[in-house]
């Protein structure tokens, strides 16, 4: 499964601040989640990045429901405010 880390909101890549350790910890802690559903891993994929407690996903994955259970899954997360979802749909299942 290809998952992207942002540690989302920092400057640097060096995460110093507590706000900032807090988010890369939620972003570990979604993509730790995420890791076993295997319907969620390649071909599709999908980045998960931190800012502030809220967790964006995007890139793509095949269904809709695909696409819902990421979310649900990212919700579960300890920290988590709110998730905001961005994935798409891959063309073929349009």
């Amino acid at each position: 499964m290809a998952l992207t880390t942002s540690l989302g909101g920092c400057a640097s890549t060096k995460c110093t601040t507590a706000e900032c350790q807090a988010d890369a910890k939620i972003t570990a802690n979604v993509q730790a989640l995420i890791a076993p559903h295997r319907d969620l891993g390649p071909p599709n994929q999908v980045n998960v990045q931190t800012i502030d407690g809220v967790v964006y996903l995007s890139g793509q994955v095949a269904t809709d429901l695909q696409r819902q259970a990421a979310e649900s899954i990212a919700m579960q997360a300890a920290g988590v405010r709110k998730v905001v979802n961005n994935i798409a749909l891959t063309a073929t299942s349009r």
